[in-house]
C-alpha cells in the first residue's frame, strides 16, 4: 500500500518560488559536473520506507497550503556531521495539486493517499490563475 510524505517548504511564499529555486539548484549541479538531482536531507528515515517507495510522493506545504507534490525516487542513507540521516531523493517534475489549507508542523509526516488533494487538472484553466487568487477563492468557498 502506497503512503506519501508531507513537508513544510520553509522560506518559500509561492509555488513559483519553489520551482525557480529547484531549477537553479539543478542548473548549478550540471554546471559543477555533478549529477543533477533533488534531495532533501532529514534526520529520520521513514520506517514505512517500502510503502513510500511504492509510488509515494513528497507533498509540499507552501505558505500554509498544500500546493504541489514530487514523486519520491529513493530513500538514501546520508552522513551529516558524522551522524546518520536520510536523503529523500525526488523527481524534478513539480506537480501542482488543488490547494488545501494545512497548519504548520515540524519535520515530515506520513500522508495517507485518501487525504491527498488531487492534481490540478491540466487544461482546466486553473493553472493560468494566479496562485494567490486561487487560494483566496478557495478560502471564500468559491472554488
Amino acid at each position: 500500500m502506497t503512503v506519501h510524505l508531507i513537508k513544510l517548504c520553509v522560506g518559500v511564499d509561492a509555488l513559483s518560488d519553489l520551482a525557480a529555486w529547484q531549477a537553479q539548484r539543478l542548473a548549478a549541479f550540471e554546471r559543477d559536473g555533478r549529477s543533477p538531482e533533488l534531495i532533501h536531507v532529514t534526520r529520520q528515515t521513514p520506517k514505512r520506507a517500502l510503502e513510500v517507495l511504492d509510488g509515494g510522493s513528497l507533498y509540499w506545504v507552501v505558505a500554509g497550503w498544500i500546493a504541489a507534490r514530487q514523486k519520491i525516487l529513493e530513500l538514501r542513507p546520508v552522513q551529516k556531521d558524522g551522524k546518520p540521516h536520510c536523503g529523500l531523493v525526488y523527481a524534478p517534475e513539480l506537480i501542482a495539486v488543488e490547494p488545501r489549507p494545512r497548519r504548520p508542523f515540524q519535520g515530515w509526516r506520513y500522508f495517507d493517499p485518501k487525504d491527498a488533494p488531487p492534481d490540478l487538472a491540466k487544461h482546466s484553466g486553473g493553472e493560468a490563475m494566479p496562485e494567490a487568487m486561487r487560494r483566496e477563492l478557495i478560502s471564500l468557498g468559491l472554488l
